[in-house]
């Protein structure tokens, strides 16, 4: 086996992406989405990143595509032009591997690059992986809010971590 990879996105990689978001939102409250959209809508989603030029790449090994990493707008309104949220998610099989910390040091660099000065977490309060992750980068816990998702038949908390670029 070789040593994953990390590469530009590209729309061959939209099958992958969509399988491994459609199992964080099937199976764990990591996204609050409730409902796994389908290739058409990821690709749309994607379609907005490329345009807009935000960081945005997968890992890959082998030929397959284990993960990927974005950074986009934190809010729409332009006064938020400068923060950025970032996305990691990882196929189920690649997970404890280093390979989040692989894709964060370079989200982490292209985001720097593309002129963004904050980067948010936005993370489930009970994913203790994610939020340590983070802060081993030297994101810091600036906020957290309480019952703001319901899923799975419980309410779920969110914390907000926060790291200067």
């Amino acid at each position: 086996m070789s040593t994953p990879i990390l590469r530009p996105f590209a729309w061959a990689d939209i099958p992958a992406i969509t399988a491994i978001y459609r199992h964080y939102v099937e199976t764990t409250a990591i996204t609050f989405d409730t409902e796994a959209p389908g290739e058409a809508a990821m690709a749309e989603k994607f379609a907005h990143l490329v345009a807009l030029g935000h960081p945005l790449m997968v890992a890959e090994q082998d030929g397959k595509v284990l993960g990927y990493a974005y950074a986009s707008f934190y809010r729409p309104r332009a006064a938020y032009r400068f923060t950025c949220e970032d996305s990691i998610y990882l196929d189920p099989t690649a997970t404890g591997k280093g390979l989040g910390k692989l894709l964060l040091t370079e989200l982490l660099a292209q985001s720097r690059a593309f002129g963004f000065k904050q980067m948010l977490a936005v993370i489930t309060a009970d994913t203790a992986n994610s939020i340590a992750i983070h802060e081993k980068f030297g994101f810091i816990r600036v906020g957290r809010y309480e019952a703001v998702g319901y899923k799975f038949d419980r309410w779920h908390d969110i914390v907000h971590l926060q790291l200067a670029l």
